[in-house]
């Protein structure tokens, strides 16, 4: 970074014992560069997030192709985003194919989605598939943020054990992977992302401040007010504006983990006993719609802060048996899947493929809200949203259900429905995806080159 910049992009806010990142701002960037352009540049921000168990893809699919117009039921929530969002269809993963291995559909989805690859068959140690494409980016651009990545979830999983036809719960759990031997696991926790995002350990107090702040109901913007109020002297309007939103962000986050921890203690449901009495996922310790925008909102201002640049979000793992009593549905998400062209099965399974387009709509939201400079925080992200099954019934993994949501700092054009061959290897959206993010050249899976139509 140029030296003539107000302030360092690394700037922590202090006070006792804690320290608190700050989202990004003009006065870190270069002063030369703030005047020639008359506005700051943000960087490009990458998101992925999974759905499990497949689609109904009768109200999932666009009639037409070329510019987004009426929207299928399925996609009707995300009518207000419709020039920020292309629809993807005829791209595959052949990586989850069977390829002689039998059964094993739901692993396989999960594991080949950002690897391309198709997962060694095994409930053991000896797991293998392949690097992620988030965890290529954070290997070659993590260093830029506090965070390499953030990989989130509603659902703790497994690293271990048989989840799926003699493969490792690894496989369903997680769709991160550093390695083609390491799968990283993902958090669950709405205390403990905010915990990890927002308040930087401080080895000599933090433990202490920590408690003191829990004890007496303080919010960490409690601890760093004097170095807040020093630094916003220091800040034009808009950064001050900006900083003051971002608070606002803050506090609301931490008031509504408090009101969700609350109200789990009062049912007693505990991250202690939640396997022994909740063995069904879903009816456990968390609320189910608050667990989803609160990490949703974490991650967004995690964004907006540049705490970090990529993110994993798996709004359920995959073969998840979920029951969404929230919307009136009683029966396991998996179960209905498996509908075998039932009419009420495949009708309560497009209401579950609603709600979670209705979150994706929520997330979607906050980001169109954030500005950064003449664009916003949705324009400078590019956000995979879908599952690595189509037809859950038939267990295919080609033309798979895909959302490219926002416009990648400006460079792709949005707002339709892009209809590639069959069997097109996702895989290629990926690499595409990456090289818009800094990271050229690179292959991933069974990749065979960069898709056109995007930018």
């Amino acid at each position: 970074m140029s030296n003539d910049a107000l302030i360092s992009r690394r700037l922590l806010l202090r006070g006792a014992g804690t320290a608190m990142a700050l989202p990004f701002l003009e006065a870190m960037l270069p002063q030369s560069a703030l005047a020639q352009s008359g506005k700051g540049s943000a960087p490009v921000r990458m998101a992925f997030l999974f759905v499990p168990n497949g689609i109904n893809m009768k109200h999932w699919t666009p009639e037409y192709e070329g510019a987004l117009t009426a929207l299928p039921s399925t996609l009707e929530p995300l009518a207000a985003f419709k020039n920020s969002i292309n629809v993807l269809t005829g791209l595959s993963q052949y990586g989850a194919e069977a390829q002689l291995d039998g059964a094993g559909d739901h692993a396989r989805s999960a594991a080949a989605w950002l690897t391309g690859c198709h997962p060694r068959k095994t409930d053991g140690a000896n797991i293998k598939a392949g690097i992620s494409a988030d965890q290529l980016a954070a290997l070659k651009r993590g260093h830029q943020t506090l965070f390499p990545s953030l990989e989130l979830g509603c659902e703790r999983g497994s690293m271990a054990g048989n989840c799926d036809s003699g493969y490792s719960c690894a496989y369903s759990h997680t769709i991160s992977w550093r390695s083609d031997t390491t799968p990283v696991a993902k958090e669950d926790s709405p205390r403990l992302v905010f915990e990890r995002l927002f308040k930087v350990e401080n080895v000599n107090e933090s433990a202490a401040a920590r408690a003191k702040r829990q004890r007496y109901n303080q919010s960490i913007l409690d601890f760093v007010k004097d170095d807040a109020t020093s630094l916003q002297k220091k800040l034009g309007a808009h950064d001050r504006q900006k900083l003051d939103e971002y608070f606002t962000g803050i506090r609301e986050i931490e008031r509504r983990i408090e009101f969700l921890e609350k109200a789990s203690k009062a049912t007693g449901a505990t991250a202690e006993n939640f396997q022994q009495r909740f063995p069904t996922p879903g009816q456990g310790a968390l609320d189910y719609p608050q667990q989803i925008q609160l990490l949703g909102d974490m991650m967004v201002l995690a964004f907006q802060a540049d705490i970090t640049r990529i993110s994993t979000f798996m709004l359920a793992d995959e073969g998840s048996g979920r029951a969404y009593r929230n919307i009136g549905i009683n029966e396991g998400h998996h179960d209905l899947s498996h509908h075998g062209r039932d009419s009420d099965k495949l009708e309560k399974l497009r209401k579950i493929n609603q709600y979670h387009t209705e979150q994706l709509a929520y997330i979607l939201n906050k980001m169109q809200s954030i500005k950064e400079g003449d664009k916003t925080l949705l324009d400078n992200t590019m956000l995979l949203y879908g599952a690595g099954i189509s037809d859950g019934d038939r267990h295919n993994h080609n033309d798979l259900p895909l959302l490219l949501c926002g416009k990648g700092g400006g460079a792709i054009k949005t707002g339709r429905h892009v209809r590639y061959a069959d069997k097109t290897p996702m895989s290629n959206l990926l690499i595409t995806m990456l090289d818009r993010f800094g990271v050229p050249g690179e292959t991933l899976g069974d990749s065979t080159g960069k898709l056109q139509q995007l930018f």
